[in-house]
């Protein structure tokens, strides 16, 4: 090369490094080629990409308009709702006269049903634009949705006559014929839109539900086969053909398309989960965790089946895998939203509520709308005893997601335990509502009829359930308790074995079925199916829980120690069978041993208030009344308005010499939340007797003594108080009557001495 040329060529790279170096400087250039660079990627459909670039240019200029409308673009195909809306809002702030972005804005109002500001933009579109075929559409659906019809259809009409090729805008115009009952014109705007594209699946498939609505699945079917031959690669039109085929009871076909769906798209994540969560969706959780882990094995990149994987190994109780798999997610992530979730989730389960409310609270700060979070937060609180502060938490669950049917189911459950049956099944209708081809909402109202003594809804509703999800163990189960306590034995007994045909783990037909045997006097027979049970599932703890129950009340004590031992070691969780253990040993005697499974339950569940109690009454009845009262202070630091606790500690304070103060205020604690107890009512009648309001304990204890006729310790306190007052007759005749219903009564040498006075 001689020095001429060389010299020219030096000149052109000396000039493309000032233009790239003025491009640098220049901030009006820079933010062009992130706009441009972003456009570039949503054309791609690469809408992370896009976003990203978009942000860089707007963080150059943030009034920079058509960066904001093309970001609300792309936060709308990545479904981040709020941030489109955020983004349109402040569009149309910058450029009032963007009528794209107007239309938008008026779209998410729509979905939002905020259908009076939709209406509002669709006008403000329309008078500077009078032919605008979106604006019209967009009026046309905020009418319908606030009930005016008349006036939706003639929108709907205009706009067809300024596009009358539009295929999406005949589409629009049967969904709003069917909404005003027009079944016919319906049908025939659907066959016009297909016949405008017949290449769009959607048009297909919108009527193909046309036929769903209708009844006509043939008809349906038909659509949706078509459906899925035109958009071989659209999850959608699978998932539709399959649903079709759950109505007409065909569930071996539907699963068949689930599984081609995920063999011919086995790179998308949206079709090849569909299986797994059919199977969940019908109540297979064991079939839906199989699927899940056969999932994670082939694509362990995917974040939504690890989660979903996580969340199913929850629903078997298998918290330590799960932990391990989300903690793997936090250590890549630790701002994961989901993921922070779910481990409030896993720590609640494990019984660390006050570990896990935090954490919950802390992935709620970050994502306020999070329905899921709120759903899980409940349950800590919940587990910690704070169900007023679950509730309130179930219920912004369910406002961010009206038909989330776990928080309904929550919500239900809180009705039920507040015995107000008319909620339940109001709340039981939402689910049904919600996910009317789902069995649990059945399950739930049956419960509701036949607490309100409407036997045959119950019966019915239980039907429903088996119709919906035949392969669902739960609904033979409870509609085998139903027959048991209609006395009808045989039929009872035949839908328990065909719940554990359905699923061999279930403990609720176990138990009931066993609960039949025993009821009949039958117990070798119960013992004998449990034990054939646990063959077939031998690693089910429940079980050999339901096991070594049988064996205590056969007294084989030795044979009851070893099955609720077998129990803890298949599940170190299961707390029912610690404190069967616990109890069997302190029978035989084995009080060390018994109390030092307490201890290991209190370690493995420190937020259960349990095993505490359980320790202490323990404790108690061997005269340690020091570590009692110790056990028991310990219970309320967990669970500070705990009755039981309170009227304890109350008793022990009063008989040992302690602030009477302080027991009159744990005896009024227990009472409030023991109403009805009459224990309670003894505890704090004794307090007011060592504070000297001896009326006062008069009244509770002699309701007391009507209740529980038989019991010495109130007679005599009952004539310890008459004896305050100085009513001699009453006090001798309750000291008298308490000696006579427990001639060694432990108080029977200080009764004695208290007669000789009154006779003296």
């Amino acid at each position: 090369m001689n020095n001429r040329k060389l010299s020219g060529l030096l000149v052109v790279v000396a000039l493309a490094a000032g233009l790239v170096s003025g491009c640098r400087r220049n901030p009006v250039a820079r933010k062009h080629a992130y706009f441009e660079s972003g456009t570039r990627y949503f054309d791609q459909g690469k809408y992370r990409e896009a976003a990203i670039e978009l942000q860089n240019a707007l963080k150059i200029d943030p009034r920079y308009a058509d960066a904001h409308y093309e970001l609300s673009r792309c936060y709308e195909k990545l479904k981040i709702w709020n941030g489109a809306y955020q983004e349109l809002m402040r569009t149309i702030e910058l450029d009032p006269k963007n009528m794209k972005a107007r239309v938008d804005l008026g779209s998410l109002q729509f979905a939002g049903k905020q259908f009076d500001k939709a209406e509002e933009q669709a006008k403000i579109v329309l008078a500077a634009e009078p032919n605008n075929v979106g604006a019209h559409t967009l009026l046309a659906n905020a009418l319908a949705a606030q009930g005016k019809m008349k006036e939706s259809l003639e929108q709907m009409d205009t706009a067809i006559q300024l596009d009358p090729e539009s295929s999406k805008s005949y589409l629009n115009l049967g969904v709003l014929q069917s909404v005003a009952k027009d079944d016919p014109a319906a049908e025939e705007s659907y066959k016009k839109a297909i016949q405008l594209d017949p290449k769009s699946a959607r048009a297909v498939l919108q009527l193909g539900m046309f036929y769903v609505r209708q009844r006509h699945f043939a008809d349906a079917e038909k659509q949706f086969k078509h459906a899925v031959e035109l958009a071989p690669k659209d999850p959608g039109t699978y998932n539709a053909l399959a649903r079709i085929y759950l109505l007409e009871k065909e569930q071996d076909k539907a699963v068949q398309v689930l599984k081609d769906a995920k063999s011919k798209m086995p790179d998308d994540s949206n079709a090849y989960r569909m299986l797994g969560d059919y199977y969940l969706g019908m109540g297979q959780v064991d079939q839906a965790l199989a699927e899940y882990a056969s999932l994670y094995q082939a694509h362990p990149k995917d974040l939504r089946v690890k989660k979903n994987y996580i969340q199913l190994l929850l629903m078997k109780n298998r918290l330590d895998e799960a932990a391990k798999l989300n903690d793997e997610i936090l250590k890549a992530n630790s701002k994961d939203t989901d993921a922070q979730i779910l481990r409030g989730e896993i720590l609640s389960r494990e019984g660390r509520s006050n570990d896990a409310v935090p954490i919950l609270q802390g992935a709620l700060k970050t994502d306020p709308n999070n329905a899921m979070g709120h759903y899980q937060l409940g349950l800590a609180f919940a587990r910690s005893g704070d169900l007023g502060q679950a509730e309130k938490e179930w219920q912004a669950a369910v406002r961010l997601r009206p038909n989330m049917v776990g928080a309904l189911e929550a919500l239900a459950q809180a009705a039920a335990r507040q015995g107000d049956v008319d909620l339940f099944t109001q709340t039981a209708n939402k689910i049904i509502e919600a996910a009317p081809n789902s069995p649990r909402g059945y399950l739930l109202r049956a419960t509701a009829r036949m607490s309100n003594k409407d036997i045959a809804g119950g019966e019915a509703d239980l039907k429903k359930a088996i119709e919906l999800a035949p392969q669902d163990a739960t609904a033979y189960a409870r509609l085998g308790v139903l027959r048991l306590q209609q006395k009808r034995y045989s039929e009872a007994e035949k839908l328990f074995d065909q719940a554990l045909d359905r699923n061999p783990n279930s403990i609720e037909a176990l138990q009931d079925l066993a609960g039949l045997y025993v009821e009949q006097h039958q117990l070798p027979k119960a013992l004998e199916r449990v034990k054939a049970q646990i063959a077939k599932s031998p690693n089910n703890s429940a079980f050999y829980g339901v096991l070594g129950t049988l064996l205590i009340g056969n007294k084989q004590p030795d044979q009851a120690e070893a099955a609720l031992q077998k129990a803890i070691d298949l599940d170190k969780n299961n707390m029912n069978a610690f404190i069967l253990l616990a109890r069997v040993q302190a029978a035989r005697g084995s009080v060390d041993q018994a109390a030092a499974n307490y201890q290991k339950m209190m370690q493995a569940h420190p937020q259960d208030v349990r095993p505490v109690m359980l320790l202490a009454m323990l404790e108690e009845s061997q005269g340690q009344w020091q570590k009692a009262q110790s056990l028991y202070q310990k219970a309320l630091q967990v669970q500070p308005d705990y009755p039981l606790a309170a009227n304890n500690l109350a008793y022990l304070l009063l008989e040992h010499g302690g602030n009477t103060d302080v027991a009159l205020s744990y005896a009024q604690l227990a009472r409030r939340g023991l109403p009805d107890n009459v224990n309670t009512a003894d505890t704090l009648a004794w307090a007011y007797y060592n504070k000297g309001s001896y009326q006062m304990a008069i009244d509770l204890l002699q309701d007391a003594v009507k209740k529980s006729p038989k019991n010495p310790t109130y007679e005599y306190h009952l004539g310890m108080a008459y004896d305050g007052i100085k009513d001699r007759a009453h006090a001798k005749e309750h000291l008298e009557r308490a000696l006579q219903l427990d001639p060694n009564y432990a108080k029977a040498d200080e009764i004695h001495k208290i007669l000789a006075q009154l006779a003296s």
